[in-house]
């Protein structure tokens, strides 16, 4: 059976354009994607022919620097702003960090607040944290048992000291997507008619201009599935990485509206409007603008594809096991996850028994693997520790095939209690 699964796999990498061979049924989509051939294939002279630093002025590090220029520009196109308002960085993390902190650094740690939520990836609740023991104030909102966040609430956490709104677009570990538009449409209204108040008092009165709050989101789990250009959700910042759409480890993006000041994190360069210091990954670069390009255009049929196979696997399992508790609100989720508490059980254990029978699921975010904690986000919304950690994260993907489904649904039928 598992000779001819593999075959399966194999067939069918052939068919999606992919390199990879798996030796599992892969259902952590959400953690990682496998690369996508057409794009490795397009990343491949970068190594070997191509491989000269694009800050060096001969002619073949000019070659490179165009070929990150290209990238460049074609996302910038694909999301509808201008190629200087993207800076490249290693992933989202590094672009997080370069939102959060640089906005910060610009007005001062004792000056500035930061909005942000409950249910956050922890690279946005780390920099948070840093700043706060630096003297930074942060509110954290809560969100509904469906992870979800009520834009108004954020509005009414706003400060005159308030520089950063940060709310991620979907939860890495639910799936559930925030209203972002609505919180950034909501957000404009508000910067715009504070600036006009000011405008319009005595000038002996009004006292210094008000603060424009930003809004950033970490877009890492939209951008196969959703609209992330910037002026569909009225945004100021935006985080993409590479890994999570079919591209290479190793390069993310932050998009940053023009005008907005942004302190540097990393000095000793001049690279990306001498925001990120540091010599520029280029083969990850071209492979990032080759997979971005190529999400959108599969966006569609990707989409309707998994969101069905998400949903059988769902129906099968509550069907073999009532009592279990679906964490992800379909109706207001990526149509790739499927967050699944099975009451009573050990999720840790779960998951080791599937490994052993070939399957690759994840019990929360990747990035917090090795913490001994309940999931903060399923605390969050309501659940108790012990259904927390009674929980399975299962991701799909456009590689996904129905025979993996029903494997899963055997392994899960024929599942025994440790002890």
């Amino acid at each position: 059976m598992r000779n001819l699964l593999a075959k399966r796999f194999l067939s069918r990498f052939a068919a999606f354009g992919m390199t990879k061979k798996f030796s599992m049924i892969y259902l952590d989509y959400s953690a990682t994607t496998p690369l996508d051939r057409e794009v490795a294939k397009k990343m491949q002279p970068y190594f070997s022919d191509i491989f000269a630093n694009p800050a060096s002025i001969h002619s073949l590090g000019q070659r490179a620097l165009k070929a990150v220029d290209d990238a460049r520009y074609s996302i910038a196109a694909a999301l509808h702003v201008s190629g200087n308002e993207i800076i490249f960085t290693s992933g989202a993390t590094e672009a997080n960090n370069l939102a959060i902190k640089g906005i910060v650094e610009e007005y001062g740690h004792a000056k500035s607040h930061i909005i942000t939520s409950t249910i956050e990836h922890d690279s946005i609740l780390e920099p948070c944290n840093y700043l706060k023991k630096r003297g930074a104030a942060i509110t954290s909102i809560g969100v509904d048992s469906k992870g979800l966040l009520k834009p108004e609430a954020i509005i009414a956490a706003i400060r005159p000291e308030t520089v950063l709104i940060s709310i991620g677009y979907v939860n890495s570990e639910v799936g559930t997507v925030q209203p972002i538009k609505k919180i950034g449409r909501i957000l404009k209204n508000y910067n715009e008619r504070m600036y006009k108040t000011w405008l319009n008092t005595s000038p002996r009165k009004r006292g210094s201009k008000p603060r424009h709050v930003y809004l950033h989101t970490d877009a890492t789990q939209a951008a196969n599935f959703f609209d992330c250009r910037p002026e569909f959700l009225h945004c100021d910042l935006l985080s993409l990485s590479s890994h999570k759409i079919y591209g290479p480890k190793g390069a993310g993006l932050l998009y940053c509206r023009s005008g907005l000041p942004l302190h540097a994190m990393l000095h000793g360069g001049h690279q990306e409007r001498n925001l990120r210091s540091g010599t520029l990954n280029v083969p990850a670069i071209v492979g990032f603008g080759a997979a971005f390009t190529k999400a959108l255009r599969e966006q569609a049929k990707n989409n309707a594809r998994i969101s069905k196979l998400r949903r059988q696997l769902a129906t099968a399992i509550q069907k073999l096991y009532p009592k279990t508790t679906i964490n992800t609100p379909f109706e207001q989720a990526s149509p790739s996850h499927l967050n699944i508490s099975f009451m009573g059980w050990d999720g840790e254990a779960l998951l080791s028994y599937l490994d052993e029978q070939g399957i690759a699921v994840s019990t929360g975010s990747a990035c917090a693997s090795g913490s001994l904690s309940a999931s903060h986000v399923l605390l969050a919304m309501g659940r108790s520790e012990s259904q927390a950690r009674s929980t399975l994260r299962i991701t799909v993907g456009k590689l996904t095939a129905a025979s993996e489904i029903a494997q899963l649904n055997r392994a899960l039928k024929n599942y025994q209690q440790p002890g």
